[in-house]
């Protein structure tokens, strides 16, 4: 009997015995999933939503979330693919014009729905999907993904500048002026509603220790809600 192993890291630990299509056993926080070659089961997905102001900490939950085994979908990276293909360089006035001229031609659920073929070609139960930005994008992902999650991660103003001070990407704003432009196109869009209306809701205040602590802890609910 010929196997094949992917890496099914979700959060149902379904177990099968081995004369049925597929089984799994949990090693170390990762579920290793095999299955007959051709015979890989049609998953209903759970997609986790991350949402939060720039510099709040998505990208922090974003690779721990990896590091668990779970792939990440990002939505700016579909508005900086855009932004190179109109080649334009990739300042924060350039990505925040791209992102609302897509949202003008295409519809404001554009974004999620060139992330939604990228989802479902991944073979995993879990994904994330990074950068949430508005409930129409809410309601896209729901429409394709019924087990969608929400979870929203919040700092302070003063604290989120700093941070990307310290980071320091291309499309980073380089003082208060720019950094409060953006916060104010952000919220212009709607990322204010999806934060105050998400299923889950981290502080992300202090270090970054306790912030992974406070995701394990998370991710560990949603596992006993999701098996």
């Amino acid at each position: 009997m010929v196997y094949r192993i992917s890496s099914s890291l979700g959060f149902r630990n379904r177990r099968f015995l081995s004369q049925k299509l597929f089984y799994n056993f949990q090693q170390n926080d990762i579920i290793y999933t095999f299955t007959k070659k051709g015979a890989e089961p049609k998953i209903n997905k759970v997609v986790v939503g991350i949402a939060g102001m720039p510099g709040s900490g998505k990208g922090v939950f974003r690779r721990f979330f990896m590091r668990m085994g779970y792939p990440v979908v990002t939505m700016g990276d579909q508005v900086r693919a855009e932004v190179q293909r109109r080649n334009l360089e990739p300042t924060p006035e350039n990505v925040g014009k791209v992102m609302l001229n897509l949202r003008e031609l295409e519809g404001p659920a554009v974004v999620a729905k060139r992330c939604v073929p990228e989802i479902n070609r991944l073979e995993n139960e879990t994904v994330g999907v990074d950068g949430i930005r508005s409930l129409v994008e809410v309601e896209e992902f729901k429409k394709h993904f019924p087990n969608f999650v929400l979870v929203a991660i919040h700092a302070s103003p003063k604290t989120r500048y700093e941070r990307l001070s310290r980071r320091n990407r291309s499309d980073d704003p380089q003082d208060w002026e720019t950094f409060m432009e953006r916060d104010l196109r952000e919220l212009g869009v709607g990322v204010g509603a999806v934060i105050s209306t998400a299923d889950y809701m981290l502080i992300n205040e202090r270090s970054i220790g306790w912030f992974k602590d406070e995701i394990r802890q998370l991710l560990r609910r949603l596992s006993r809600k999701y098996e």
